[in-house]
């Protein structure tokens, strides 16, 4: 009996392991597929098609009307690894004067590189003096005429 149950302990663990190493994949975003890109024309369709046609975009340029970026990824987890992106694809559609379609590119995970943004911060004197501080600074600034007409 003690040998049989040590025996199925060791086959839980077993399948428990290995469903342990079992890969898990999310999806992030949208990509249009090849079907619907096609019946995006360069020259004749409009920014206000798209919509209809492939759906709204992931994320727009600074520029009003400088382009529309379609991005989906996907990503496999395996055990207690840090995620790995295994697959990127971004669409990239630019427009010309008046809103018409002039390019349509796409990019893989081997043409993305790593954008490093810088972060600047502003040092400003607010933070030598407490709130307290500068309510209690504020008190001496008051007069009487002020407050009366």
């Amino acid at each position: 009996m003690t040998a049989i149950r040590s025996l199925m302990t060791l086959a839980f663990l077993a399948v428990l392991g290995l469903a342990a190493c079992t890969p898990i994949y999310r999806n992030h975003g949208y990509v249009p597929p090849e079907t619907e890109l096609a019946q995006v024309a360069v020259g004749q369709t409009t920014m206000d098609d798209l919509p209809g046609l492939i759906g709204r975009p992931t994320a727009q340029g600074l520029l009003t009307g400088s382009g529309w970026y379609y991005v989906g990824s996907r990503w496999r987890r395996m055990g207690a690894a840090a995620p790995e992106e295994i697959d990127r694809q971004v669409v990239a559609i630019s427009f010309a004067e008046g809103g018409v379609v002039s390019n349509v590119e796409r990019f893989g995970l081997e043409r993305g590189r790593v954008v490093t943004l810088s972060r600047r911060v502003t040092d400003g004197s607010v933070t030598e003096i407490s709130l307290v501080g500068q309510l209690l600074g504020n008190l001496g600034n008051f007069q009487a005429g002020d407050f009366i007409d």
